[in-house]
């Protein structure tokens, strides 16, 4: 029996992930370099450690990836001056808390950053827990984050259903052992994705019962 919610944040409550890729591509024209969105998918989910590493393989080890880094974040802030949560994650939060659902939130990103947008969002307010790398020793695709976020919500991992809209996030979740949504966005649509309990193209396809049902029978 389903009793708890666990959401991922980046990309999948306000989609960061798209707006990041086009703000490194941006940057990047100076350099006369192009970053496939392969590459960058390998990144999605976790932490900056991988794409670095590739700055560093292609454009030299001197290359400075912290100018890189910054340059980016300036052209983010510009494009993500008004945030929006996706579509449907309003609804999804609403009915869950109507149905009595636990609700959490397992984030490779800073505490900060995600309670920042969450309270620009009226969002923050839903979540029972927020586990963020600031809790972990490892973000995804390790299950640290998730496993956190079940035992701190006192359920057992049967007990919970993951939404996630990367790789390397759905791979944590199963591997804590929590069924799994996935819910991509334009970077991540064409990842492979596997063994997920259900896939939907926004969480307005389908409302969180049905998803529920779905799962639950499945």
């Amino acid at each position: 029996m389903i009793k708890a919610i666990i959401f991922d944040f980046d990309g999948l409550i306000i989609d960061t992930e798209s707006v990041w890729y086009e703000s490194y591509k941006e940057t990047l024209k100076s350099y006369q370099f192009d970053l496939p969105l392969a590459e960058f998918g390998e990144c999605i989910g976790s932490d900056e450690t991988v794409l670095n590493t590739y700055f560093r393989k292609n454009l030299g080890e001197s290359c400075n990836v912290d100018e890189i880094e910054n340059r980016a974040f300036d052209i983010y802030k510009t494009k993500m001056s008004s945030p929006e949560a996706r579509i449907g994650v309003l609804d999804y939060l609403q009915e869950a808390s109507e149905m009595g659902f636990k609700i959490g939130l397992a984030s490779s990103s800073s505490k900060e950053w995600v309670t920042k947008y969450l309270k620009e969002l009226g969002l923050l307010n839903y979540f029972e827990v927020i586990v963020t790398r600031d809790d972990v020793e490892k973000v995804k695709p390790a299950p640290d984050l998730y496993l956190k976020a079940i035992n701190d919500l006192k359920i057992d991992s049967s007990e919970g259903i993951a939404f996630e809209d990367s790789l390397n996030g759905s791979i944590a979740a199963m591997t804590a052992g929590l069924k799994c949504v996935i819910v991509p966005n334009s970077v991540t649509e064409l990842s492979a994705f596997e063994n997920y309990s259900l896939r939907l193209k926004s969480m307005s396809e389908k409302s969180l019962s049905e998803v529920i049902e779905l799962i639950e029978k499945s």
